[in-house]
């Protein structure tokens, strides 16, 4: 099984916080990590808003940013592609969602259609997940 995470859940992998568990869980059965190349963009702009936050642990952040940093090489990665963002626009307009989790699903759903393995699509937004499942993907639970 692939588990194609999108930024919420991969950041879940390198940073303690509710559901890491399940994610960590969720990698340990799988045969590898697939994203899309904006999950890289998401991730720095998510690590950079909590090391301004007040009281944030400083070392902790920055260990999980090369942690990050050293795991992508061995990610999938989706391109955004043209086709890619056409896609994602008609499942923006399909599923009610915002323009990157758009981008997000059309990854999924694309590599879906490439891999010989299953692929389970890892994320922690309701609407997004419902979109994910009325593609036909799985969701992690």
């Amino acid at each position: 099984m692939i588990l194609f995470c999108d930024t919420s859940a991969l950041l879940k992998l390198f940073i303690d916080e509710q559901d890491s568990e399940s994610m960590i869980k969720a990698r340990s059965a799988s045969e590898g990590i697939a994203v899309c190349r904006i999950t890289w963009a998401e991730s720095m702009a998510a690590l950079a808003q909590r090391t301004r936050c007040k009281g944030a642990n400083q070392a902790g952040l920055a260990q999980a940013r090369s942690m990050f940093e050293q795991a992508w090489p061995g990610f999938a990665i989706a391109d955004v592609t043209q086709s890619l963002v056409e896609k994602a626009g008609v499942f923006s307009e399909a599923f009610a969602l915002r323009g990157y989790d758009s981008v997000q699903l059309a990854a999924a759903h694309q590599l879906h259609e490439q891999f010989a393995l299953p692929l389970t699509f890892a994320c922690f937004d309701r609407r997004l997940n419902q979109a994910a499942k009325l593609l036909k993907l799985v969701v992690l639970p």
